[in-house]
C-alpha cells in the first residue's frame, strides 16, 4: 500500500481495466468510428471488486477509474496512426515506436493540462457531465463515514444507478440482437437540394444530454439545424442521383469541414478568453507546489519543477523519435535538424493549445462527446500547411510522400496530448467532487497512459494483419474487407490534400465565418444576461452525425423538464440528484454492454455476434427501436421521480 488513496492494488486494478478497455476501444473505434468512455464503467467494476473483500475507499475507487479512464481514452490515437499504413509508409505497427508515441504524447497531455485544473475545474462553471456522473457513481457506492448522510439517498441511490444501468444494458442487448434498430435515417428532397433526419436511440447519450444541460443542448440543436436545414440543401442543390448517397457524401466531404472550421474559430475564441484564468492557474500551481513543502494544504498539483522536468524529458525523447523517423526517409535527411526542432516546437505550441481546447470541450460536453477527431483535423491542417510553406519548397516535389508521413507522425503525438487532456480534466473534476488529492490523481493518470500505451501497438498490428485498412497499397490481410477507420482515412486524406494543394479552403473559411458570428452572438447573450449558446457546442452540433447529437439534445430537454417538474418539492435537490444518478446509470449500462459486445466481436470474428434476425427484419426493427426508446425513457423518469417521494 502506498496510502489509503494511491494504493498499489488500485494502480494495478486500474491498469488491468485500462488494458481491457483500450483493446476493446481500438477495435470498436476502427470498426465504427467511435470509442467508449471507460471512466464510469471502471468505477462500477472497481467498487464491485473491492466490495468482495469488504474494503476500498471512495478515493481508492477514484484512483482505479482514473487509471482506467486514461488508458481507455488513449485508444483514440487510432484516429491518426493507421494513416501511416494507409499511405503505405508503414507495413505494420512496431511495438516500441507505437508505445513511445502514445506514452510520450499521453504523458505530455497530463503535464500540459495540470496548470489548467484551477482555471477549468476549480474556478469554472463548466458542467463536466461525465466527471459529475462518475462522482455520483462513486458516492452512491461509498460506505461508512464517506457515504451520504441522507438515509433515503443512501438507500435509493445505488438502486437508481443499477436500475438505469440495467435499462440501458437491456436496450443494448435487444439492439445487438437485431430486434431494435440503433438508428433510423430518412433522406428527402428539400427544394432542389437534399436533407434528411437521422434519429439515434442511445440511452447513454440521453444520459449525457441530461448532464450537460439545456444550454449546451440548445446550442447543439442550432448546430444541427445549420448543417441539415441550411448547408445541406444549399450544397446539394441541383445534384442528380440517389439522395441517400448524395446526403452521406456531402455531409462527410463538405459539411463536416465547415463544422471543423466553426470548431476551430470557437476553440481559438475560448482559448483567448481563458488566457487570464490559465495564467492564474499556473501561478496558483506554483504557489501550491511551495505550500506542499510545508504541508500547508492538500489541494495541490504536482510541483511545477517536476512538471517542467518530466516535460523536458518527454520532449527530448520525442525529438529522438523524430530524428529516427527522418533517418528512414532519405528525401528528408538534408534538413534533419530543422525538421526535428520544428517537430518538437510544433508539439509544444500546438500541444499546449490543444490541451486547453480539449479540456474545455470535455468540461462543456463530456469527454465521450468531444469531437476529438475535429481537433485531429485542425492539427493535421496546421502541420501540413507549415510543411508545405517551409519544407516542401526546399525539398522538392519528390519529398511530398515523406512529408505527408512526417506530418502524420508528428500529429500522432499531438493527438495523444489532445485525447489525454480531454480525459484528464474530467477525471480531476471527479476527484474534486469526492475529495481526492490532485497530485495523486495526476500520478494515476500517467500510470493509466503507460498501461494503455502497452496494448495499443499489439492490437493495431493484429488487426492490420487480420483486416487491414482502406487505401493501403501493401495490404495483405486475411479478411476480404478492411476495417473502415473513418477518422484515420479523413486525416490522412487531409495531409495529402494540403501537401498536394487539393484542400477545400473555401469550406473551412465558411465554417470560420459561421464560428465568428456564433462567438459574437454568444457575447451579446452574455451581455443581456440571458441563456448562453456556447459556440463550441454549436460547432459540435454541426460536425457530428445527427444520430449522435440528437439523443444528447433529447436528454438535455428531458433533464430540463424533469428538474422543473421536481423543483417545487420539499426535497427538490435530492430529486434532481436522483435524475443525475439515473442518467449516470444509463451511461454505465450502455458503456459496459458496448465493451462486452466489442469483446464478443473480437472473440468470434463476427460483427454481430448475438444477432438473431437478418436484414429482412430491418424495417420492423426501426419501429421496435423507436417505441422501446420512448417507452424506456418515460418509464425510467416516471419511476425515478417516484423514488424521491418515499418517506
Amino acid at each position: 500500500m502506498l496510502d489509503k488513496e494511491l494504493s498499489l492494488r488500485a494502480l494495478l486494478l486500474g491498469a488491468v481495466i485500462a488494458i481491457v478497455f483500450t483493446a476493446a476501444n481500438v477495435y470498436l473505434g476502427l470498426r465504427v468510428g467511435i470509442t467508449i468512455a471507460s471512466s464510469i464503467p471502471a468505477a462500477v467494476i472497481s467498487m464491485g471488486i473491492f466490495r468482495l473483500f469488504n474494503t476500498g475507499t471512495i478515493r481508492e475507487n477514484n484512483i482505479v477509474q482514473t487509471v482506467a479512464s486514461a488508458g481507455g481514452t488513449l485508444s483514440a490515437i487510432i484516429f491518426v496512426l493507421p494513416g501511416l499504413v494507409m499511405i503505405g509508409w508503414w507495413r505494420g505497427f512496431d511495438f516500441l515506436t507505437t508505445f513511445l508515441i502514445c506514452a510520450l504524447g499521453g504523458t505530455l497531455g497530463v503535464l500540459f493540462s495540470i496548470p489548467l485544473r484551477r482555471a477549468l475545474v476549480v474556478n469554472s462553471p463548466l458542467p463536466f457531465p461525465e466527471g459529475v456522473a462518475a462522482a455520483e457513481v462513486l458516492k452512491v457506492g461509498a460506505t461508512g463515514d464517506e457515504a451520504p448522510h441522507n438515509i433515503l439517498e443512501r438507500t435509493k441511490g445505488p438502486l437508481i444507478v443499477l436500475y438505469g444501468a440495467l435499462v440501458a444494458a437491456g436496450a443494448q442487448i435487444v439492439s445487438f440482437m437485431g430486434l431494435a434498430a440503433a438508428t433510423v435515417a430518412t433522406f428527402f428532397r428539400a427544394g432542389s437540394g437534399v436533407s434528411g433526419v437521422t434519429v439515434g436511440f442511445s440511452l447513454a447519450l440521453v444520459g449525457a444530454g441530461h448532464l450537460v444541460g439545456i444550454s449546451v443542448g440548445i446550442a447543439m440543436l442550432l448546430g444541427l439545424l445549420i448543417s441539415w436545414a441550411v448547408l445541406m440543401p444549399y450544397l446539394t442543390a441541383g445534384m442528380p442521383g440517389d439522395i441517400t448517397e448524395i446526403a452521406e457524401t456531402i455531409f462527410r466531404s463538405e459539411v463536416r469541414f465547415i463544422g471543423a472550421g466553426a470548431i476551430g474559430v470557437a476553440a481559438i475564441w475560448s482559448l483567448v478568453k481563458l488566457v487570464g484564468p490559465v495564467a492564474k492557474g499556473i501561478a496558483d500551481t506554483m504557489k501550491a507546489g511551495s505550500a506542499a513543502k510545508t504541508g500547508a494544504h492538500e489541494d495541490r498539483d504536482m510541483p511545477i519543477g517536476t512538471i517542467a522536468l518530466l516535460s523536458l524529458v518527454c520532449l527530448v525523447a520525442i525529438g529522438a523519435l523524430l530524428f529516427l523517423f527522418i533517418q528512414g526517409a532519405p528525401t528528408l535527411q538534408p534538413y534533419t535538424w530543422p525538421l526535428v526542432l520544428g517537430g518538437v516546437a510544433f508539439t509544444v505550441i500546438v500541444g499546449a493549445f490543444i490541451a486547453t481546447v480539449a479540456g474545455y470541450m470535455a468540461g462543456l460536453i463530456g469527454a465521450s462527446n468531444s469531437p476529438v477527431s475535429g481537433i485531429g483535423i485542425l492539427s493535421i491542417v496546421i502541420g501540413s500547411l507549415l510543411l508545405a510553406a517551409f519544407a516542401q519548397p526546399v525539398l522538392g516535389a519528390g519529398a511530398t510522400d515523406a512529408l505527408v508521413a512526417f506530418a502524420l507522425f508528428a500529429v500522432a503525438m499531438v493527438f495523444s496530448i489532445a485525447t489525454i487532456s480531454n480525459d484528464n480534466l474530467q477525471d480531476l473534476k471527479t476527484g474534486q467532487l469526492v475529495g481526492a488529492s490532485p497530485w495523486r490523481q495526476q500520478i494515476a493518470l500517467i500510470v493509466g497512459v503507460l498501461a494503455g500505451a502497452l496494448v495499443i501497438g499489439p492490437v493495431l498490428d493484429l488487426l492490420n494483419h487480420a483486416y487491414g485498412f482502406p487505401g493501403d497499397p501493401n495490404r495483405d490481410a486475411i479478411a476480404a474487407d478492411p476495417l473502415g477507420a473513418p477518422q484515420a482515412t479523413l486525416i490522412s486524406t487531409l495531409a495529402r490534400g494540403v501537401l498536394n494543394a487539393e484542400l477545400r479552403w473555401d469550406l473551412i473559411g465558411i465554417g470560420a465565418a459561421i464560428g465568428l458570428a456564433l462567438c459574437f452572438f454568444d457575447e451579446i447573450l452574455g451581455f443581456c444576461k440571458t441563456m448562453r449558446i456556447p459556440p463550441l457546442a454549436v460547432g459540435i452540433g454541426m460536425y457530428l452525425p445527427m444520430d449522435t447529437t440528437q439523443p444528447v439534445i433529447v436528454g438535455a430537454i428531458i433533464g430540463w423538464l424533469y428538474d422543473r417538474a421536481v423543483s417545487k418539492r420539499e426535497n427538490a435537490e435530492m430529486a434532481k440528484r436522483f435524475g443525475i444518478l439515473l442518467a449516470s446509470g444509463l451511461i454505465v449500462g450502455e458503456s459496459l454492454l458496448g465493451i462486452l459486445n466489442a469483446g464478443l466481436i473480437v472473440a468470434t470474428g463476427n460483427a454481430s455476434p448475438i444477432a438473431v434476425v437478418g436484414l429482412d427484419f430491418a424495417a420492423t426493427s426501426r419501429w421496435v427501436g423507436a417505441v422501446l426508446f420512448g417507452l424506456l425513457l418515460f418509464i425510467s423518469y416516471a419511476w425515478v421521480s417516484r423514488q424521491s417521494r418515499a418517506k
